[in-house]
């Protein structure tokens, strides 16, 4: 294998961040993506995918927000309509939203 100078600052940081002398650090990597374990994604791709999860870990908490406020319990029955439908829409968008992310994450899921 050949690098670039950029490229093999890279391998030696990511190598260092490890603990690892780059030619292995590189061989790793390679044989996992060979194998299909490693799945490799763009930095750009990889920044969308963490913010799916941070913004579940979010959207997880609004949900246990909106339960306290009575969205699932006797609470809803004294909220007027409109403030229930919009409880109910909010479940709604972060259970799509939820189910979106988990699908994402399985596909980038390391292979075995």
């Amino acid at each position: 294998m050949s690098f670039s100078d950029t490229e093999l600052a890279v391998v030696r940081t990511a190598a260092e961040r490890e603990g690892m002398a780059s030619a292995a650090w590189a061989g790793r990597q390679v044989m996992a993506v060979a194998q299909h374990v490693l799945v490799p994604v763009s930095r750009d791709a990889g920044d969308v995918l963490r913010e799916l999860v941070q913004a579940r870990v979010h959207l997880r908490e609004t949900v246990a927000a909106l339960r306290v406020l009575g969205a699932d319990g006797p609470l809803v029955a004294g909220l007027p309509e409109t403030a229930a439908n919009v409880v109910a829409q909010a479940l709604d968008a972060v259970a799509r939203v939820d189910a979106a992310t988990v699908k994402v994450m399985r596909e980038r899921r390391p292979r075995s």
